[in-house]
């Protein structure tokens, strides 16, 4: 099967969907398939081998210029190249700020009009690229990046997929009247796609109701990841480090590292010596909200008791993995995928996640770590101190889930099952 893999990269910081979308092309890659992970906007960064084609289409200098000037709009194809120069995108897009949606309403509803936006001349360009390569399948690694879809069948006879993945995230924080006229459009979009894949049946339900799509098209694929290296950490039964919380996410509000700070707080009434680990990347739109979690921590006399590691890369995260005890991202909102649930397990470190989203469906599925109800943080307290006190039973939970998830949950398996779906599409039309 011949099939191309549409990815938005994020801007120069590490992201989960990029990480998934870069291991599930691999995946298909050695299963014989002829895939190949094609980048949108800017290039991706992932902390595993990169296999996305070089080229880049609709490169984000060359968007926004075609969005404020219509002299950009009418550039010859020789200078286009230039400004989709991955490398001078990812240059640019590593430096940049205002990337939060506040700031992109009126790109993002030209970018979803497709053939009736201003990045026309962009959209095009892929078309012509992806006529020649003739694929059996296109997929769309989330639906806000597949206004050019009408355009595309006009060209090829192919299976159109969106993998919903967090897209709410994005459009539900447009200001109006920008986030009614991307809805608008959205909706327009989502009855142009054959296929949905989504990672929990909580989100695919959530989305499929949201832009009026009818469940039938909608295929739950559960997440799957590429943890060969994380298998083998070792964790010693007789390990004298201090008890740890992790914390492995974006710093953002909506990650909920504010629930697991005000929690710490009183984990160390019970333990002394408990610690908390953060990594994970920090955009400058959430500066103040980082600041304010220091500050909580230091007026409780904590300030010489957590870790700040940033964004790491695959090394560190090992190192990061094997230093803590229980991982613990308490999201506000319901997360749509929680591959750190998944990349803790596969370290054999049990989780402590709200009972929302995505997490039941992985907890009944792998084990390997406790629910408590959302936004409750006295029952997150009570979770995190009985497992940093029993030790034993952490670890037990911790194997139980490194084990399901070597059974259920790499991204092989996952591969398998979206090829299954993607070939009832195909056979009909296959002679």
């Amino acid at each position: 099967m011949r099939i191309v893999y549409l990815t938005a990269g994020a801007a120069g910081m590490y992201c989960g969907s990029c990480l998934h979308d870069n291991a599930l092309v691999k995946a298909l890659q050695r299963q014989g398939h002829d895939a190949i992970l094609q980048p949108i906007y800017t290039p991706i960064v992932t902390d595993q081998e990169d296999i996305s084609n070089k080229r880049l289409f609709l490169g984000g200098i060359n968007v926004y210029l075609q969005q404020v000037s219509p002299l950009f709009r009418k550039l010859p194809g020789w200078l286009d190249g230039v400004l989709n120069s991955a490398r001078l995108v990812g240059w640019v897009a590593a430096r940049a700020s205002n990337r939060t949606p506040r700031n992109l309403g009126a790109l993002t509803v030209s970018m979803l009009r497709g053939p009736r936006g201003n990045q026309r001349k962009e959209m095009q360009r892929l078309a012509d690229w992806l006529a020649e390569l003739q694929p059996d399948v296109v997929i769309f690694s989330n639906l806000m990046i597949a206004g050019c879809i009408d355009m595309l069948r006009e060209k090829l006879d192919a299976v159109m997929a969106v993998v919903l993945q967090g897209d709410d995230i994005f459009f539900e924080g447009l200001p109006e009247p920008w986030r009614t006229e991307a809805m608008a459009e959205l909706r327009s979009l989502s009855k142009r796609v054959d296929l949905f894949f989504a990672h929990s049946l909580d989100y695919g339900k959530r989305m499929a109701e949201l832009l009026q799509f009818d469940v039938a098209r909608l295929s739950v694929v559960p997440l799957g990841i590429d943890a060969d290296d994380l298998f083998t950490i070792r964790r010693d039964p007789s390990s004298e480090h201090l008890p740890a919380i992790g914390y492995l996410a974006r710093i953002a509000p909506e990650k909920g590292l504010h629930l697991l700070v005000e929690a710490f707080r009183h984990v160390r009434a019970e333990i002394p010596q408990a610690q908390l680990h953060i990594a994970g990347w920090l955009g400058r739109e959430h500066e103040a909200y980082w600041q304010e979690q220091k500050k909580q921590l230091a007026a409780a006399s904590l300030a010489d008791c957590y870790t700040y590691y940033g964004t790491i890369d695959r090394a560190e995260k090992r190192r990061f993995l094997s230093r803590i005890d229980i991982l613990s991202v308490p999201t506000t909102y319901r997360e749509p995928k929680g591959m750190f649930v998944l990349e803790g397990l596969a370290a054999g470190v049990p989780y402590v996640e709200p009972a929302h989203g995505a997490f039941p469906e992985i907890h009944q599925r792998l084990g390997g770590g406790r629910l408590f109800p959302p936004g409750d943080v006295q029952h997150l307290v009570d979770l995190l101190i009985g497992l940093l006190s029993d030790r034993q039973e952490a670890r037990q939970l911790g194997t139980q889930g490194r084990e399901a998830l070597k059974r259920h949950g790499t991204v092989d398996t996952e591969a398998k099952h979206i090829v299954d779906q993607l070939q009832r599409h195909i056979a009909p039309s296959t002679p």
